[in-house]
This record gives structure tokens, sequence and C-alpha cells, in this order.
């Protein structure tokens, strides 16, 4: 059985999510998808006193959290039965705490074989920051994760991008890419980012793309060789240009300082792609 987690917030984007991997759950057998809200539980609020502070519940804030407690437990149950005897199997969960840590447990606890979550993106300093649980979750998750920004149907992605340098990928990604391009039936473009400050002839990459082909057994894609003045806007804009349906990439997932001093190209495509974006952790 094919596991898929949906974590969901009840935003316009999570639902773009959610539609998107039922869908895929309508046209491939075996698919069980496992919704999760997680709701941050109040904090104290502290009260000063003349002679010193005590802390005490902040009534008003616990009692609006039972409120959306139990209104998002019926909406939740709705959403069980709205999918109840469907192709795929079904069930929705709450959690208690922060959002990136709730659904990083998640996918450990669940082994999810695909993660699908909603994103608006971030910018600017917000970006610089502190960044999004989705980036978040790009850059940990130990599964393939797509990330949506606006209604997708899967059955309507016909062209995807699988951005590279061709130099190191693994036979697993390898793999994982040609299963995706074969499940979504899409066209799949191999494409090299050429930069100023990382030129190479486009001999040199061409040849680079179609030995990883060979290698790999990966018929019928299309090797593709893009100039831009970097990888993330060269991604970006070949993907607008040929008007691609999905983008995919894979991450090497730094954290901490290293993080904070490279940067990620697949998290920056994940934040400012208007096209449901595909990432996979690597090591």
């Amino acid at each position: 059985m094919t596991k898929v987690l949906v974590p969901y917030d009840f935003s316009e984007q999570a639902q773009f999510a959610l539609d998107f991997s039922t869908q895929i759950g309508e046209t491939m057998d075996n698919i069980h998808i496992e919704v999760i809200h997680v709701m941050e539980v109040p904090n104290a609020a502290s009260f000063g006193t003349m002679g010193g502070g005590d802390t005490i519940p902040d009534m008003e804030n616990q009692m609006f959290f039972i409120e959306m407690m139990n209104k998002r437990k019926g909406q939740l149950a709705d959403m069980r039965a709205k999918y109840a005897g469907k192709a795929f199997s079904f069930e929705a969960k709450i959690k208690l705490g922060n959002a990136f840590k709730s659904i990083s447990e998640s996918i450990a606890e669940e082994n999810p074989d695909l993660v699908i979550m909603g994103s608006k993106g971030v910018s600017g300093m917000e970006e610089v920051l502190i960044g999004s649980n989705t980036e978040k979750v790009v850059r940990t998750a130990s599964c393939p994760v797509v990330t949506i920004k606006a209604k997708t149907s899967p059955d309507q992605i016909n062209k995807i991008v699988f951005a590279s340098d061709f130099a190191n990928e693994s036979p697993e990604v390898a793999a994982r890419i040609k299963r995706l391009s074969h499940l979504l039936d899409a066209q799949l473009y191999l494409v090299f980012v050429n930069t100023p400050g990382n030129f190479e002839s486009s001999r040199e990459s061409i040849m680079r793309i179609k030995d990883f082909a060979k290698q790999h057994n990966i018929a019928d894609a299309k090797a593709e060789i893009y100039n831009s003045r970097s990888e993330e806007s060269g991604i970006l804009e070949f993907a607008e240009d040929i008007d691609a349906d999905l983008i995919a990439m894979t991450t090497h997932g730094r954290t901490g300082f290293l993080h904070l001093i490279t940067g990620s190209i697949a998290e920056d495509v994940v934040n400012h792609s208007t096209r449901p974006v595909w990432t996979y952790k690597v090591d």
C-alpha cells in the first residue's frame, strides 16, 4: 500500500493539496491518505502583582482553544465521512504541538511514501530568517514531498522538469524520477542550468545528461541546457518557457549554520514557484 501524508491547516492551499491527493487515490491502486491537522496549545499567561508574578491559565484562550478543537474535530469527522467508501482508504487526525515538529514526528511515525502539502511560500526577511513550515519539511523529510500552491489535477501534469547537475544523482533518485514520470504519464525534461559562475560548454552538459539517462535506462526524456544568472532563476524560467506542470529536484537537506551560509536551491524554488514542486532529500 502507498501511504500519502497530507498536513492540513484548513487554508486554501491545504485544500488544493488534499484535492490533489484524493485524485491520485481515485486513479491509482492501493492508496492510503492520512490527513494531520496540528493545533498549538495556548501558553499560560503571567499576571504580575506587587509581590511577584504567578503564572495562571489564561481562561479566555483556553475556552477559545476548546471551542476550536471541537470545531476542528467536527470538520475532520465530516472529511472522513466525505471520503468513506472511496477507492482509497482515508484517515484524519489532530495533533497537538508545534506545526513543523508535529509534521516531522508524523513522518517518522507513519513512514509515508509521499508528503503532499500546500504552500503559500515566503519572501524577503521572513524567508532569510525563518523560512516556512513547508520549506523545513522539504529540508528534512525522509520521503519525497510535493508542494502545491494552486488548484492542480494529477491528470493535467503532462510535462515534468527534473533539474540537476546530473553528476552525482543516485540510482534511487533516477528510479523515483522514472516512476513519477510513468505514474503521471508525463513527458520528462532533464535540465541542466548553465550559469556564469559555473559555466561549461553545452557539449559537456549534454553528454553528462545523456550518460545519466543511458545509465539509468530513462527513455524518451528530453535533454536540455538552459542559460541563466542563477540555478534557481534558470529552473523557474525554463519551466515557464515550456509551460511545465511540475518541477522535480533533489535537496541535500542542510540545516543549521551550513544551511544559513549555503542555502538551498530546491527550497528557493519551492518558495518562488507557482507550479507544484517534487523534492527528495539525499545525503
